[in-house]
């Protein structure tokens, strides 16, 4: 690469239902911004990496009629990352820093007036990935859902789908952490084995489990207290089934739902177990929370237990900027094990 040049990945075309294909995204080399470029409380970022999360498929729809804004066709894609500032016209960012935040463009460098971006402290001893993983959007979204939304007491049981990616796997530790019987959605044996191995009690592999329903009255014989949703579909109708009594239900993703059409929604049969056992059902958007006390103390616990190793997170790591759209796509096809992310270079990268 020279130093003029860039890498961007751009929507081609709003994608309203249906699934995303690697056609509807556009690798393109474009000049590269420059130190000479910037103005007043502009920062130049190099990306180190970016997050790959189930939201952006809903900015791909083109719809008005969302929490969050959709994709421009043409213009590149956004989302959360950590870069390195290379170059800055803000006096609150020097050249070296270690930023983060959820306007991140797909480049390999870009140009923002780093309004929502932060500095990531230095001598952690933390890596710059962590930022979004484990300190990150995801498992900030266990703590709200679970914590702040559920309010779980000891000796319940919590029901986690996808028990194994970015936010379920911080849903089974900080569970686990308050006395919580855990039962954990796994869709591999190997991902099963991961959830066991941070401490949930009973793993159930749902592709495999001829009889779900059955198997989750198995793992769970005084039935579910807290079911953390992030798969949607037929899970979240057997889940329905065996929640108990004045059961919570913290809604944070559907993702089995994102491509379907019309034609191919699941459909919920067991509704009627809302009334009948008088559950609450509660859908939450993280961001919501950043500007509440649930931020530091999230902060607060997390990185005291990481630090004491009490706590591990699995990122599934994929190299390579123009990789990135496989590195999503595939998110929706359960082809992540942990948290996805894409590496787009080192910090110690210096401008080729």
């Amino acid at each position: 690469m020279t130093a003029n040049s860039n890498i961007s990945i751009k929507l081609v075309r709003n994608i309203p239902s249906g699934a995303p294909t690697i056609d509807d995204f556009q690798v393109e080399t474009v000049d590269a911004p420059t130190k000479e470029s910037l103005k007043d409380n502009q920062i130049l970022v190099r990306n180190l990496y970016l997050s790959c999360d189930p939201f952006l498929r809903g900015r791909m729809t083109g719809s008005r009629n969302s929490y969050i804004a959709s994709f421009e066709p043409g213009n590149p894609i956004e989302g959360f990352g950590v870069g390195i500032v290379e170059a800055s016209a803000n006096p609150d960012f020097s050249e070296g820093d270690i930023v983060t935040g959820n306007r991140v463009l797909w480049e390999t460098r870009f140009v923002t007036n780093s309004l929502g971006f932060v500095k990531v402290p230095s001598g952690s001893g933390i890596s710059a990935a962590s930022y979004l993983g484990v300190l990150g959007m995801p498992s900030f979204t266990a703590y709200v859902g679970l914590i702040s939304i559920s309010n779980p007491k000891a000796g319940e049981t919590v029901l986690v789908s996808a028990a194994s990616g970015a936010v379920g796997q911080m849903v089974v530790q900080l569970a686990k952490a308050r006395g919580l019987h855990v039962v954990g959605l796994a869709g591999s044996d190997d991902k099963v084995d991961f959830v066991k191995s941070i401490g949930a009690d009973a793993v159930i592999n749902y592709k495999t489990t001829i009889d779900l329903d059955a198997a989750i009255r198995q793992a769970a014989p005084n039935g579910i207290d807290i079911y953390f949703e992030n798969v949607g579909g037929e899970l979240f109708d057997i889940a329905l089934k065996n929640m108990n009594t004045f059961g919570r239900i913290a809604g944070c993703g559907m993702i089995s739902q994102y491509n379907a059409t019309p034609e191919t929604a699941y459909c919920i049969k067991n509704i009627m177990e809302i009334v009948i056992k008088r559950i609450t059902i509660s859908g939450f958007v993280v961001s919501d929370y950043y500007t509440k006390p649930d931020y530091k103390n999230f902060i607060q616990e997390v990185s005291t237990k990481l630090k004491e190793g009490v706590i591990t997170y699995k990122l599934d790591e994929v190299v390579g900027l123009e990789n990135a759209p496989q590195a999503l796509l595939d998110l929706f096809e359960g082809k992540n094990f942990g948290k996805r992310v894409v590496k787009v270079s080192d910090i110690s990268d210096k401008q080729q």
